[in-house]
């Protein structure tokens, strides 16, 4: 959901969250419940041999067809990315075949069925969580490996990853970063819907993982009504001496300029109590002169790199690429990076989850064998109305990067 300005009017915010939901949310959480629990890190490696000298057979499943023009641009951008990413494979051959699947898991089954009937070796996409659950499992007996493009851990393992960047990547970025800062009292607000609480849960885990204290939570429905009811609890909670950080989820793109409104008209802001959020704060555009997430923090991708495969997608397909091409690129050229190293397993999962990682669009990230992948982050605030780089992001994980 995208709001033109703060939603002061109740109606202004209960209109925007009854929309259908923005594509960089709800499309790749939404569908969150994974259809079989087997899936998990342990297990024996997945995924067919190769032979590197003959071209290595990738399916890219997309989402067209649906009839949305947001699904249909998303969709174009995937592909051209994913061709792209074949195209600058030196030294590795990539046979790309693209399948459209519209919105439908039945449709995306059928495709990745089609794909590997006509000989592909790994499958790139699809982009709901629930399809590439679906996906997975049926290609879990045919020993196909699948690079999701869903940022959803819950549907994460076995041969399924993700190569999103999921609310557990952002989280343990945002709170190991306050915990050097000496944020370490962190109160969790969060949305009541599936992604909402998706997320106060991987923010708990940050908190656990990094040392800090979890200092209190507040659940808040998706509405006005919702918001107003929960704020006092969170002021209190703030000006209680208690807390350093409140860590907000705002999946929901019309909740975090209401929310952190309600909140400074209470006195409750950074940088006295910093604020830190999943989503980014600096999108829309507008969001960056609005005086109530000055000083918050949020993590971004590698700003420097993101702009130049801009840059060169616009060159290239005469438009502006969506904000999720850039998955399908990292997914084909992870790919083409590990066959050119001319290791037979370069597809299983032994492969794909090389500690070193892999130099991405954003910057490096690596596949776990938990299925799910480590993006490295920068952390950003908006300050005097600019986006403001505080910690830039990691540029490896050790080791050498194959593209």
């Amino acid at each position: 959901m995208v709001v033109s300005a703060i939603p002061r009017p109740a109606a202004g915010l209960r209109r925007a969250v009854t929309r259908a939901a923005a594509i960089l949310s709800a499309f790749v959480i939404a569908a969150c419940q994974p259809m079989d629990g087997s899936q998990g890190a342990s297990g024996p490696a997945t995924g067919s041999l190769i032979n590197p000298d003959e071209p290595v057979r990738v399916a890219l499943l997309a989402p067209g067809g649906s009839g949305s023009a947001d699904l249909e641009w998303l969709s174009r951008s995937l592909k051209n990315a994913a061709r792209m990413a074949a195209a600058d494979a030196q030294g590795a051959s990539i046979d790309l075949r693209i399948y459209d699947t519209g919105t439908s898991t039945a449709q995306a089954v059928a495709q990745a069925n089609a794909a590997v009937d006509a000989g592909a070796q790994i499958i790139v996409g699809p982009l709901f969580a629930e399809g590439a659950n679906a996906v997975g499992t049926a290609m879990r007996p045919r020993n196909v490996n699948v690079l999701s493009f869903s940022n959803n851990a819950e549907i994460a393992g076995g041969n399924v990853f993700i190569l999103g960047n999921s609310f557990a990547n952002v989280a343990n970025r945002l709170v190991g970063y306050g915990v050097r800062q000496g944020k370490r009292n962190i109160y969790v607000v969060a949305e009541d819907d599936i992604a909402g609480q998706l997320g106060g849960r991987a923010i708990e885990t940050a908190i656990a993982r990094n040392g800090a204290r979890l200092a209190g939570r507040s659940n808040h429905a998706v509405s006005v009504t919702g918001i107003d009811a929960a704020t006092p609890q969170i002021v209190a909670a703030a000006q209680s001496g208690r807390v350093d950080a409140v860590f907000m989820t705002a999946n929901n793109q019309a909740v975090l300029p209401y929310l952190t409104e309600k909140l400074a008209a209470a006195g409750v802001r950074s940088p006295v109590t910093q604020m830190m959020g999943l989503t980014r704060w600096d999108q829309p555009a507008n969001r960056i002169g609005m005086p109530q997430l000055q000083e918050g923090w949020f993590a971004i991708p590698d700003q420097g790199l993101k702009a130049q495969f801009d840059a060169r997608y616009r060159s290239v397909y005469g438009e502006q690429p969506h904000e999720l091409a850039s998955l399908a690129y990292d997914g084909v050229a992870a790919i083409a990076s590990l066959v050119r190293s001319g290791n037979r397993n370069a597809l299983t999962t032994t492969g794909l989850t090389q500690a070193a990682g892999f130099s991405g669009v954003g910057g490096v990230f690596r596949l776990r064998p938990d299925g799910t992948s480590e993006r490295a982050l920068a952390v950003a605030t908006l300050r005097g109305n600019r986006l403001v780089i505080l910690d830039p992001a990691p540029r490896g994980f050790g080791g050498g990067f194959g593209f």
